[in-house]
């Protein structure tokens, strides 16, 4: 299961987050969502100030892991989205036009899809999650390694923390991929205990992990091997549940419900 992380100044003033905390308004929210959690076994947590203070503030003990760190965008991070669009026009549009392209000098959409992708399909069967996943910065991966944090932005020129794309994403072919998801063929995603879920801890019982809102949505382009120019058309809201399950190369995916008081754990 993966959480994304609550609201903090630098999505609200549309800009690249460089590794903001949670403002108190977004800490408040996160806290009133803590009974709305599922349970869930091993909590793991992107190594930024945001997802840390997530997973604090919804009462987790987390571990941080390198494999979920945020989309590094380079020399662009901290920097607000129309600011950098002024600057470097043509840089922005080499960006959302091509998944290969890193103009910023960070991580290029392909190469964080493919990080976050083997981060996931490393999860199944109890593997321990991260390992030798290579993060923005070089090395591999490790527990212990702390990775700085960048953030997301989409084509529809929104927030940089990349939480809304549209209300109504559907990806190639007229797959929804909102509300009640479904996979390619208009299947609808199980509801069974083979839902995210499918990934376990050593322990047993469902891996659960707060990440940036990139990783979520690379995730999901990885689980359902979408052209990576769906990315853009994935729309993951703050303090939104995402539901996986299966195994590498058959992944099911239950999108984005909130995370509110009400819901049932």
């Amino acid at each position: 299961m993966l959480v994304s992380p609550a609201m903090n100044a630098a999505l609200r003033e549309a800009r690249f987050d460089g590794d903001a905390p949670l403002d108190r308004a977004g800490e408040r929210s996160a806290r009133a969502a803590a009974s709305a959690l599922p349970k869930a076994g091993p909590v793991l947590s992107g190594p930024s100030e945001r997802c840390l203070g997530t997973a604090a503030a919804l009462g987790l003990t987390a571990t941080p892991e390198p494999a979920l760190t945020g989309w590094d965008l380079g020399r662009w991070s901290g920097r607000r989205l129309d600011e950098v669009g002024a600057a470097e026009p043509s840089a922005v549009a080499a960006w959302l036009g091509d998944p290969s392209a890193a103009p910023h000098g960070g991580e290029s959409l392909r190469e964080l899809v493919e990080r976050v992708g083997r981060w996931l399909d490393g999860t199944v069967g109890g593997e321990a999650p991260g390992g030798s996943t290579e993060v923005p910065g070089g090395g591999g991966a490790s527990g212990s390694t702390k990775v700085p944090s960048r953030t997301e932005t989409s084509s529809d020129a929104q927030v940089p923390g990349g939480t809304e794309t549209s209300s109504d994403a559907q990806v190639p072919g007229g797959t929804e991929t909102s509300g009640g998801a479904q996979v390619p063929g208009g299947r609808e995603t199980p509801d069974s205990t083979e839902r995210l879920g499918g990934v376990l801890g050593p322990g047993g019982g469902s891996l659960l992990a707060v990440a940036e809102p990139a990783v979520v949505r690379s995730a999901v382009v990885h689980a359902l091997a979408l052209p990576l120019e769906a990315f853009w058309r994935l729309d993951v809201a703050p303090l939104a549940l995402t539901e996986l399950s299966g195994r590498a190369g058959r992944w099911n995916v239950r999108l984005g419900r909130p995370l509110t008081a009400s819901r049932d754990s």
